[in-house]
């Protein structure tokens, strides 16, 4: 009776046991908190996807940087057009400065395959504004990858060209 009642309560300390490894492990997977978010960083050349959007569509390319480690980073992005209209000697070349984005990162999520950061920017040229909050929704990987930026009331969808984004 003895030897029955306590391998009773071994199988049922088991199967709590692995209950709550299981459950641990299923929280860890699915958390999208700062501690899963320990080191983000990216830099390369994008695209803007619709360029400056109609009826003109002038193409914009960006270049952008961030990082992301221990709490803190920094976000840095500029948008660049051509000077030049479609069409005529030049007009590939994105000289004109159309906006330029620089901040600090305030939080960031892992949440899948991409990341979130979070934080206040400068913004000079479309946007203008200082301590403007933004968001940066990024994937992982390069040429190819995404970077989704909104501030000032804009949204700006973008296909990486050159460069890496990893966490």
């Amino acid at each position: 009776m003895l030897k029955t009642r306590l391998k009773r309560i071994l199988v049922v300390a088991g199967v709590v046991v692995v209950g709550a490894l299981g459950w641990t492990m299923l929280a860890q997977a699915n958390a999208t908190h700062d501690e899963r978010a320990a080191a983000i960083a990216g830099a390369g050349t994008s695209l803007v996807r619709g360029g400056t959007g109609a009826p003109s569509f002038v193409p914009v390319t960006t270049n952008f940087g961030f990082n992301w480690r221990d709490g803190a980073g920094g976000f840095e992005c500029l948008a660049l057009v051509p000077s030049v209209a479609a069409g005529k000697p030049g007009s590939g070349n994105f000289d004109t400065n159309a906006m330029y984005v620089t901040g600090s990162l305030t939080s960031a999520q892992v949440r899948g395959q991409s990341a979130v950061l979070k934080g206040t920017a400068t913004v000079t040229g479309l946007g203008a504004g200082t301590n403007a909050p933004f968001t940066a929704t990024v994937t992982r990987g390069g040429p190819g990858a995404t970077l989704v930026l909104e501030v000032s009331g804009l949204t700006f969808s973008e296909i990486v060209l050159e460069g890496e984004i990893r966490f």
